[in-house]
């Protein structure tokens, strides 16, 4: 194996993904101070975040819900079972429900007047007050705030007041209108004595601030199995939010009060009604016998109507009651069938009947509980379309209950009646005056017992109403965590170190995906195995020729490096022909190709340039000779020799050049000429070294065409012009080896380049070494530009 296969073997040992991801890790690595100043700024910034971000803390509280099956006073009891009449049944799940509803917490924000905010402002921040030194009181509110921030200024016996819009003063305790809020005053809370400070007031929309809360507030059940509902507010400020859980309590359970309270108003008020027309018939009758005693100068009844009255007396009592509760079964069917009351509780302990009862309260249970969701729904909500459905077979069952119980009441009745009517016999032998006042004194006591009765029922449940409670009670009252919810201190921290180091990361991960061309070593030998067999600085003069015998400037040196390696990698004699090509135009194949020319015939060798790009020639026109006669001359002229094609350069004695000629339509089949190959066979025996100006090879397929004569390859990319992706090519023409002993140079490479540049070296093969630290080799080393420090030892 040759010195060309030993080197690109050992430089294949690596695969191209490591050389990669080395090549990645070295340039953050070398980009340290990158990641030093990030976590500086990012542990700043927390640290800024941290002090001015207020802290939110989390506020927590237990309700126990009483699942018991009175859920009202135990004196209750006492009066016939009223108090199970007026009670609701509920679960954990609906009073959770019922807790997260809108209603509530806007009774909770308009007692605590928490759309208005007051704070104290700072340079950079404001605190919120939660008893400020003063408040805003409304006279009149506009229908709907928007939310604005006033800003106050206190002075001696008033305010300055003033945001973007308005600016003026104002009296402490006197009203003045504001177009957007309405008409307000400002009052001092604590002394008459006007605080210091800049102080804002905020408005907030009423709605927004309900929003706000219900979605910061937290219910959950916990276990299913215990009647206990959590509560958790996140709130800036422990004492406000403690009082906001407070004040949510306290409206839930007077609404829960007044929800059993509904169900004896209810009653009480059917009640109230029947004792006005049951007093007003009552007083007509005792009336109407007072008056027939002063007409029929009756003072007494005879003995023999004292004694029929008495023998009737308790068929009159049972009679009585019976049309009582005929009486109250026709009225209470009545209140069923009025489709206005249709979704109002029910009065309840009106009928002795315990059917009819548990009819009663399941039926006001189920209206409590429509109410309830409604505060959180519409009447669309499936749920309460159910509840209708429930509500409705109900009342059918309550009605037929009444009508059953009524037709019993009505034999009983009829039955009663017979027994009166037998005893009623008798009445013929009692004179007609006492005849007639019997049956007044008779309808006169079914009036009184039925207003005793209402009123006797009255007491029990105006009594009942006063002995309900709450069916919650507060086991854990709310208290606020001794730390801050949020912010978090040490993840605060944690997540500026992750984006202090996440940034430069991405940055560099970025712009490495952004630099789509050469701008570095690595960007080459992680992408092929390919060896670089030199590498040229930028030519400032922009001459095509930069070599002299006598020239020690830096890119002639360049030039000498890229002769020795490539005497290395040619090794034996016979291997003498070069093919320079690159991947685009404007990479400098035909610069290279003629300095190489150039400081190969310098060293006394015999050289040949040949340009071969037929479709856009350039060597001649840099070495200085025309290009009318050449190459396609030759291949389509037979009579025309190859000394003929042949001339010398005026750069070298030792320089010839073969022009490409007339430019030609097909350039492909010109080269593919047989003469091709006798002409090539008779230029290796003449010349030490052919190099060959092949065209672009990303661009056509001539320069492969090229590779059956050649010996070696120099594929030129240029810095900072060559795409990245082009390097393909040349692993490619590596991988299928269609060109022979395939060598990258890399060309124009910038002196400010951190990847390239003097300190860089000239390539593997001797004279490596060339560069920064080696003052005095060089000739336009005087040219550069000297450092400050420089200066400063070359004055000392």
């Amino acid at each position: 194996m040759d010195n060309f296969s030993n080197f690109q073997s050992n430089l294949t040992s690596k695969p191209q993904e490591i050389k990669k991801s080395l090549y990645f890790v070295q340039g953050i690595i070398s980009r340290w101070p990158w990641f030093v100043a990030s976590l500086i700024v990012s542990l700043f910034a927390a640290s800024l975040y941290l002090k001015y971000t207020p802290p939110v803390y989390s506020i927590d509280a237990k309700l126990f819900i009483k699942d018991d099956d009175n859920k009202g006073s135990q004196g209750m009891s006492s009066i016939g079972g009223l108090n199970e009449l007026l009670s609701t049944t509920s679960t954990v799940d609906n009073e959770a429900e019922i807790l997260r509803t809108r209603y509530l917490m806007e009774k909770v924000v308009r007692s605590l007047n928490l759309d208005i905010t007051y704070r104290l402002e700072g340079h950079v921040s404001a605190s919120e007050l939660y008893n400020p030194p003063f408040r805003v009181e409304f006279l009149k509110k506009v229908k709907s705030i928007k939310s604005s921030k006033l800003n106050l200024v206190f002075k001696n016996n008033g305010a300055s007041i003033f945001n973007d819009d308005i600016k003026k003063d104002v009296k402490i305790g006197e009203y003045f209108t504001l177009d957007d809020i309405g008409t307000i005053r400002i009052l001092l809370t604590k002394s008459n004595v006007a605080p210091d400070g800049d102080f804002s007031v905020q408005f907030e929309n009423f709605d927004n601030k309900v929003n706000a809360l219900m979605n910061s507030l937290t219910i959950a059940v916990p276990n299913k199995m215990v009647s206990v509902i959590d509560l958790s507010l996140n709130h800036a400020i422990k004492e406000k939010g403690e009082d906001i859980i407070n004040k949510l309590i306290q409206v839930y359970q007077q609404e829960n009060i007044n929800d059993k309270n509904r169900v004896a108003d209810s009653t009480i008020l059917f009640i109230k009604d029947r004792l006005s027309i049951v007093g007003s018939e009552l007083g007509n009758i005792e009336g109407t016998i007072q008056s027939f005693k002063e007409r029929s100068k009756l003072a007494d009844m005879t003995e023999q109507g004292r004694l029929l009255v008495q023998n009737t007396s308790q068929y009159e009592d049972q009679l009585g009651k019976v049309i009582l509760q005929i009486s109250i079964l026709d009225q209470l069917t009545s209140y069923l069938k009025d489709e206005q009351k249709n979704k109002r509780v029910f009065p309840s302990g009106m009928v002795d009947n315990e059917i009819f009862a548990a009819l009663i309260t399941r039926y006001n249970s189920l209206i409590i509980e429509r109410e309830r969701r409604l505060l959180a729904t519409t009447e669309d909500n499936p749920f309460i379309k159910n509840l209708d459905q429930q509500i409705s077979g109900l009342r059918q069952d309550m009605l037929a209950n009444l009508s059953t119980a009524r037709a019993s009441y009505l034999l009983t009745k009829s039955n009663l009646e017979k027994n009166i009517n037998q005893l009623s016999s008798q009445v013929g032998t009692v004179p007609a005056r006492e005849r007639t006042y019997l049956d007044l004194a008779r309808q006169q006591q079914i009036k009184q017992d039925l207003y005793v009765f209402l009123m006797q029922k009255r007491e029990e449940t105006a009594i009942s109403k006063t002995s309900n409670i709450s069916s919650s009670r507060l086991i854990d009252p709310p208290k606020a965590d001794s730390t801050p919810k949020s912010p978090i201190k040490k993840l605060v921290y944690f997540i500026g170190i992750i984006v202090g180091i996440l940034v430069p990361f991405l940055t560099i991960y970025i712009l490495g995906l952004l630099n789509t061309k050469i701008s570095s070593k690595e960007d080459i030998t992680t992408a092929t195995d390919v060896p670089i067999i030199g590498e040229i600085i930028n030519n400032p003069n922009l001459t095509s020729i930069v070599l002299k015998e006598d020239s020690r400037s830096v890119i002639s040196e360049q030039f000498r490096a890229l002769r020795t390696n490539l005497q290395f990698f040619l090794g034996g004699n016979d291997k003498k022909t070069i093919i320079v090509t690159s991947s685009m135009s404007g990479e400098g194949k035909s610069f290279t190709a003629v300095n190489l020319g150039v400081v190969l015939a310098i060293s006394g060798k015999k050289v040949l340039l040949m340009e071969m790009d037929l479709r856009k020639p350039s060597l001649s026109a840099k070495i200085g000779i025309d290009n009318n006669f050449g190459f396609t001359n030759y291949i389509i002229t037979p009579s025309i020799e190859v000394k003929d094609i042949i001339r010398p350069s005026t750069v070298n004695d030792n320089l010839y050049v073969i022009s490409s000629g007339p430019t030609p339509p097909n350039p492909t089949e010109i080269i593919l000429n047989e003469r091709f190959a006798s002409l090539m066979t008779e230029l290796k025996l003449q010349f030490d070294y052919i190099i060959m100006d092949a065209p672009p090879i990303g661009l056509v397929t001539d320069a492969q065409l090229l590779a059956s004569p050649a010996d070696m390859t120099i594929y030129v990319v240029r810095h900072g012009y060559t795409f990245k992706k082009q390097l393909e090519i040349v692993q490619d023409l590596s991988f299928s080896e269609k060109m022979p002993r395939l060598t990258i140079l890399v060309n124009d490479i910038k002196q400010s380049n951190g990847g390239y540049g003097y300190g860089y070296g000239y390539g593997y093969g001797y004279g490596y070494g060339y560069g920064y630290g080696g003052q005095g080799y060089f000739d336009d080393q005087a040219k550069n530009k000297t450092s400050f420090f420089d200066k400063f030892r070359k004055k000392n």
